[in-house]
C-alpha cells in the first residue's frame, strides 16, 4: 500500500510539473515550437510600433482622433466578434489607414484547442477584416500571447508569424492604474524596434487611452518614428 501511495505521489508531481512547464511554454516570449515568433525587431533605426489589442469598442473614435491629430499610424489587433458588434467603428479604423491584425474571433486562449477550432477562429476573423475594407497584410496576435503546438503549427502552414510585444506597461497593476506611470514606463524602457502593447477600447482601460498622446509626444521628442508592425518587420537587420 505504501509503495502504491509513493507511485501515485510521483505521478501527481510529474503531472503538476508538466502543467507548470506547459503553462510557461504557452507564455514564452522567446521559445515557440513552430513558425516565426516576433516580440521586437533588431535595428539601429529609432522606429517603434504602437499596437492596440481588442475592439473595436466604445473608445474607437477617441483613439482614432488622438492618432489622427498626431499623424501616427497604429496596428489594431481586432477580434471577430467585436468587429461584428462594432462594424462601422471597425471600418473607421480602416478608413484612417491603420493596420489591422487578427486577434481571433472569440478571444479565447488558443491552447488545448483543435486544429479545426484554430482554423475557424482565424479564417472567420480574416474574412471579417476583409469585409470592413482592409486590403493590407493581416498579421496575427494570439489572445493573452498564449499558444502551444496547434496554433503555431497552423500559422506556420499559412506563412504567418506570431506577433507578440516587447513593452506592456499594463502588465503591472501599479502602473496600469495611472496614465502618467504608463507613459513614463514606456519612455524609460523604449528601445529601437520595440512593439508597444496597449488596450484602449474599453472604459476600464481609460488610463491607457489617456497615456497614448503622452507616449507619442515623448517618443517623438526622443527622435522616434511610429510605424505599423508590417513596416517594422522590414527593419530587421
Amino acid at each position: 500500500m505504501k509503495k502504491l501511495l509513493i507511485i501515485i505521489m510521483i505521478v501527481a508531481l510529474l503531472f503538476i510539473g508538466l502543467a507548470f512547464l506547459l503553462n510557461a511554454l504557452s507564455q514564452s516570449r522567446s521559445l515557440q515550437f513552430f513558425g516565426g515568433l516576433v516580440t521586437n525587431v533588431e535595428t539601429d533605426e529609432k522606429v517603434v510600433a504602437l499596437t492596440f489589442d481588442d475592439g473595436p469598442g466604445v473608445h474607437t473614435d477617441q483613439i482614432l482622433h488622438i492618432l489622427r491629430e498626431n499623424d501616427v499610424k497604429g496596428t489594431f489587433y481586432l477580434t471577430g466578434y467585436e468587429i461584428e458588434e462594432y462594424f462601422e467603428d471597425a471600418k473607421k479604423i480602416v478608413d484612417d489607414d491603420h493596420e489591422i491584425g487578427n486577434h481571433t474571433y472569440s478571444h479565447e486562449r488558443m491552447i488545448f484547442k483543435s486544429h479545426a477550432f484554430v482554423k475557424e477562429e482565424i479564417e472567420k476573423t480574416d474574412e471579417l477584416i476583409r469585409q470592413i475594407g482592409y486590403e493590407g497584410e493581416i498579421t496575427f496576435r494570439p489572445p493573452y500571447g498564449r499558444r502551444l503546438f496547434v496554433l503555431p503549427r497552423y500559422l506556420s502552414s499559412q506563412d504567418k508569424s506570431t506577433i507578440l510585444w516587447s513593452l506592456e506597461p499594463e502588465s503591472y497593476p501599479e502602473i496600469a492604474s495611472d496614465s502618467s506611470k504608463i507613459t513614463n514606463y514606456v519612455v524609460e524602457n523604449i528601445e529601437p524596434g520595440d512593439i508597444i502593447l496597449l488596450h484602449v477600447m474599453y472604459e476600464s482601460r481609460i488610463e491607457s487611452l489617456n497615456a497614448v498622446e503622452g507616449i507619442i509626444h515623448e517618443l517623438k521628442e526622443q527622435g522616434y518614428r511610429f510605424v505599423t508592425v508590417s513596416e517594422l518587420l522590414q527593419y530587421e537587420s
